[in-house]
């Protein structure tokens, strides 16, 4: 697989803000469902704590892409469910520490009334692909 193409502002379209617009890759996908910030015994991690929680998702997203064979480079797409929107900077720091901003991924933020438990606060899946 070669690298993904990023196009960050496709032509008439306004330019992104830490995302890309448009990520083009051919290969195996590897979807990983939404995680959250538990441990790897299932305790939750950070109450009230953004930055705390994002860097346990962050980590818990690394170790599902790595059972793949996959790891953020790989990484196209991340969607954000968020309690709050007051979050996405503790998201973009913990981001920030596993994909350098030349390599950001595709991306979408919704803020959402509530997740499976009141004591988390966000919740982020992604979308990957390597070579097969």
């Amino acid at each position: 697989m070669t690298a993904p193409t990023r196009i960050a502002a496709p032509e008439g379209v306004a330019p992104a803000a830490q995302y890309t617009h448009v990520v083009s890759a051919t290969g195996r996908l590897v979807a990983v469902s939404g995680q959250l910030a538990l441990d790897e015994d299932g305790r939750p991690v950070g109450a009230g704590d953004p930055a705390a929680q994002a860097r346990q998702v962050f980590e818990n997203l690394r170790r599902c892409l790595a059972a793949a064979g996959a790891g953020f480079d790989d990484v196209v797409k991340l969607t954000y469910f968020v309690t709050d929107m007051a979050h996405m900077p503790a998201i973009r720091a913990a981001r920030a520490a596993h994909i350098p901003d030349d390599r950001l991924p595709a991306a979408s933020a919704v803020q959402v009334a509530a997740l499976v438990r009141p004591e988390f606060l966000m919740e982020i899946e992604a979308l990957a692909v390597v070579a097969p």
